[in-house]
């Protein structure tokens, strides 16, 4: 069998999800054999970690000018784009007019105009662009697909759907690139778009108007002056002020070697800085939102995203027409002194209740599973490189599905800015 080629577009924290296990998991179908970004000294980071860990093949190495060189002297099969959010529809777009399929990290896209582009390249070209929605193949989440597809509780009509971050994982969107809308469509879009992603996944349908709130009333130096703080700081290394800030990043992470290999010893190259103030200037995203979605299929949808609670989890409740299914998942409750892992998703406590309509409730049993997102990442992985395999629940999300998810997020900023409900149709030509 021949393998597939593949190149890797951006190499922050989350390109390792990829090209580890390509290297680790799939080396009989997947060869990578290039790595492209504005910084060097993490491409160098991320060869040396391949090499080291997995003594694979050196892979080439180019800068963000030399994209076109990259796909015409590589000949990838596909591109995986891991860049900042802002950049995804440009090199879609050139990846597939120089002849490549795409996996793309979510969101697909932040903004009306860039879904635009990408639409009509994927319908010029004809190429395949994948979007990596890993929370698809978590098991809690393809069990409420399955059984909603086997008319557990008849035709949905209601989902109230709320999205905890806690105080270490809200807090890392307001120290990086999130923090700034220009970059990422703020957290309607960048993080928001799995949770509209599994609603359209579960209802089969897709969204047809929005209307949303949402400010910053927690993070923010502003929001900080008003709670009485009066020490302040930019960035959290080398600052006094920050030491005792429980939101500042903390000094095991500074001193961790793959923050320093990764961030840290890389800011000569762009000027990123990984560890600013939660409390700083400059934050243009909200951290407080609420919205409201019809779908084309009647249902409604009221969702509600916090990034400063004391719990880090999501509850979604469904109303039928036979009944009402409840799925409660607890990812953690912080605690001040483990500081292993700001983005560990392992799942401490999770549950699903289905209430029959004048029946007895009972709970559906969720098996173990291993891996990240409660055993999401390894199926998804084994989706993407591995051997296709008949998936019934049809988990795979293509450039449509892309679209739908990350429309509702920029519909919702665009009500945020004007006060007034947003038709998703109005947004985009398909």
């Amino acid at each position: 069998m021949k393998k597939k080629r593949y190149v890797l577009v951006g190499v922050g924290v989350r390109s390792r999800f990829y090209y580890h296990s390509i290297a680790r998991d799939f080396p009989e179908t997947c060869e990578l054999t290039a790595l492209c970004d504005v910084n060097r000294t993490r491409m160098e980071y991320a060869q040396k970690v391949l090499k080291d860990t997995y003594n694979y093949p050196e892979v080439s190495l180019y800068g963000i000018d030399e994209f076109d060189k990259m796909i015409e002297e590589q000949k990838p099969d596909t591109v995986i784009i891991c860049s900042i959010d802002r950049t995804h529809h440009k090199y879609i777009k050139r990846a597939m007019e120089l002849g490549c399929d795409v996996v793309t990290e979510k969101p697909m896209t932040m903004d009306a105009e860039k879904c635009q582009v990408i639409l009509d390249t994927v319908k010029r070209t004809g190429k395949d662009l994948r979007v990596a929605f890993n929370y698809r193949y978590s098991p809690y989440n393809s069990i409420v697909r399955k059984l909603i597809m086997e008319d557990t509780i008849g035709e949905i009509k209601q989902v109230h759907f709320e999205w905890m971050l806690d105080t270490m994982h809200g807090a890392e969107y307001f120290r990086r690139w999130h923090r700034d809308k220009r970059n990422s469509g703020g957290l309607l879009v960048h993080k928001a778009t799995h949770h509209f992603d599994l609603v359209n996944f579960w209802l089969d349908t897709n969204p047809k108007q929005v209307f949303a709130f949402g400010d910053l009333m927690f993070y923010g130096r502003e929001n900080a002056e008003n709670r009485g703080i009066t020490k302040f700081y930019y960035r959290t290394k080398g600052s006094e002020n920050a030491k005792g800030d429980p939101f500042a990043l903390p000094n095991e992470l500074i001193e961790d070697q793959l923050h320093k290999d990764m961030y840290f010893n890389a800011e000569q190259d762009d000027g990123y800085l990984r560890d600013q103030s939660v409390f700083s200037d400059g934050i243009s995203i909200e951290d407080t939102m609420n919205v409201l979605v019809k779908y084309e299929n009647g249902a409604q949808l009221s969702y509600s995203l916090n990034a400063f609670s004391p719990i880090e989890g999501f509850k979604v409740f469904f109303t039928g027409t036979k009944g009402r299914i409840e799925l409660v998942v607890t990812q953690r409750i912080p605690n001040p002194d483990d500081v292993e892992s700001i983005h560990d998703a392992a799942i401490a406590r999770k549950s699903i209740t289905v209430f029959p309509m004048f029946k007895k409730p009972y709970s559906v049993e969720i098996p173990e599973a291993e891996g990240g997102h409660g055993g999401a990442d390894p199926i998804l992985l084994a989706d993407i490189f591995g051997e296709p395999k008949p998936d019934p629940l049809k988990r795979a999300a293509g450039h449509i599905a892309g679209a739908m998810s990350c429309l509702t997020g920029i519909a919702a900023n665009k009500s945020i800015a004007t006060g007034m409900p947003v038709d998703i149709k109005s947004l985009v030509d398909f």
